[in-house]
């Protein structure tokens, strides 16, 4: 009896929760398949209202700990501020004279910041993308499909020629072109930053040189592929290796020297160190100093503009911090395996440039150079290489203008009415100057400032040319350049042979006994 009571009550109570149908069941009637469907809607309900009510507890405990961390900051910063930032406090009356210096020596990097950002905003801002940039480069990829296959760096067989230097040291060299009996012009070219002797005219046909009669010489810088290192190298010793290298090799007459990119510093330096040696200078895309103190803050901007960060970061820490240059080249160049240089020197290449890397015979030729430059596995000649592209060269540019330079006699030979004795000083000879018009690692603004320090230069400005593309491996390019310095191509110098045509005693009897 109870029990149908029991089922008549849930009956009843179940009627209450559904809306009416206008449907009576009587006691006996089934409704088995309306109670397993109303269970199972149930079940569900409750377990969406579970998982609901899981997920608030989460997100209510994740805010409570937010608050908390946050009331700890607070207090911190109070205790902070209370006991440690005041000025009675032992830290700030130690720290505040070594900072207040460090703000002063550092304040001139303020000029570089827009004229409407407050340092004390903007610092912080760099600092923390400088920190994130460097925390980016430390972390390798893990997709290695997706990376392409990395070659090993592989050190070959010594194959240069030597000379012997004054101090002792030995110069690794190499000769292209004509041998030096049958020379019309002769061509020595310093290489650049990560290059070696073998770098020279990437691509050069030893036909050309010998239609111009050329004997192009290439060597090592000091601890660079097979040369000795200096101890203590700047521009002036740069200028007289190449002037010990010229004597050395019986060349007795002027030469010309060819500096592309970096290069062109030891070019520069022989032109003022050694003038009365150097007939002239073939510069393509060539590096001056980016701190120049000749260059208006209008022409600094434009140079510097085009240059990535890590690129800018890189001159800041040459100039200022060198030895912390050795960390980024041990993990790049010195890593012992090879990649893209334009990634290893940050540098930023136009569309034809990057066509041109991607060729496998470049990418090759770059790999070998690069092997010869990196022989040696010391990190000093390169470091001491970027000092010296931002350090103080010991001239300026302006000093290479040919100009004429009158020395005063004194009084008496004012009044005698005698001429006061002149002289010509600086680089006489001719300098030309190729510039891409789409080089981003050498930017048009460099040039335009060459070409206003030294209005005698001759400047060829080439549209859709990059920082490689004319040079590396173009053969009408490098007959346009030797045209340009040394006219129309007269072969190599055919040596006169004198032939004596008095005949001799024992000629004489020969030919009166035949007769």
């Amino acid at each position: 009896m109870s029990e149908v009571r029991g089922s008549s009550l849930w009956r009843d109570e179940l009627a209450s929760l559904v809306s009416d149908s206008g449907i009576r069941f009587s006691a006996a009637d089934p409704i088995e398949v309306s109670t397993a469907s109303f269970e199972a809607g149930f079940a569900s309900g409750g377990e969406l209202e579970q998982s609901e009510s899981f997920k608030d507890q989460i997100k209510g405990f994740a805010i409570a700990w937010g608050e908390i961390l946050v009331d700890l900051a607070r207090g911190c910063k109070d205790i902070v501020e209370q006991n440690v930032l005041t000025e009675d406090s032992y830290i700030v009356r130690k720290l505040r004279k070594p900072c207040a210096k460090a703000w002063a020596k550092l304040r001139y990097l303020n000029e570089f910041l827009p004229e409407d950002r407050d340092p004390a905003h903007a610092w912080p801002v760099i600092f923390f993308v400088f920190i994130l940039a460097l925390t980016a480069m430390n972390v390798n990829t893990k997709n290695d499909s997706l990376v392409r296959s990395v070659k090993k760096v592989q050190i070959h067989p010594p194959s240069a020629s030597h000379v012997l230097l004054p101090d002792g040291r030995r110069l690794a060299y190499q000769e292209q072109g004509v041998p030096a009996k049958s020379t019309r012009f002769v061509l020595i070219a310093p290489h650049s930053f990560l290059s070696s002797r073998l770098a020279g005219i990437p691509g050069i046909k030893i036909s050309l040189l010998e239609e111009f009669g050329i004997r192009l010489v290439t060597y090592d810088l000091p601890g660079f592929g097979e040369s000795d290192p200096h101890p203590s190298r700047n521009l002036n010793s740069s200028a007289l290796d190449m002037l010990y290298l010229a004597n050395t090799i019986g060349v007795d007459e002027k030469f010309w020297v060819l500096g592309h990119s970096s290069g062109a510093m030891h070019a520069w330096a022989s032109l003022r160190y050694i003038p009365d040696r150097v007939a002239g200078a073939a510069m393509v895309a060539p590096i001056i100093n980016p701190y120049e103190p000749g260059m208006t803050k209008e022409e600094m901007k434009k140079t510097w503009e085009p240059w990535v960060l890590r690129r800018r970061v890189m001159f800041f820490l040459a100039r200022r911090f060198p030895t912390f240059l050795s960390s980024f080249y041990r993990r790049s160049f010195l890593s012992g395996k090879h990649d893209r240089i334009h990634k290893w020197l940050s540098l930023s290449l136009g569309k034809k440039d990057e066509v041109l890397i991607e060729d496998p015979k470049i990418e090759e030729y770059l790999q070998r150079d690069i092997e010869e430059s990196i022989r040696q596995g010391s990190i000093k000649p390169f470091i001491e290489e970027a000092v010296l592209q931002v350090s103080r060269w010991g001239f300026s540019l302006a000093d290479l203008q040919a100009r004429k330079q009158c020395q005063q006699r004194g009084f008496l030979a004012w009044l005698s009415n005698s001429e006061a004795e002149c002289m010509l000083t600086g680089f006489l000879g001719r300098i030309h100057i190729w510039q891409g018009m789409d080089d981003m690692v050498i930017p048009q603004s460099v040039t335009d400032y060459i070409a206003r320090v030294l209005p005698g230069s001759y400047v060829h400005k080439l549209p859709n040319e990059g920082h490689f593309s004319y040079l590396y491996f173009c053969d009408e390019c490098h007959r346009q350049i030797f045209t340009t310095l040394f006219g129309s191509p007269q072969g190599p110098v055919v040596e006169k042979v004198d032939i004596d045509t008095t005949p001799s005693k024992g000629n004489s009897e020969e030919v009166s006994t035949n007769a």
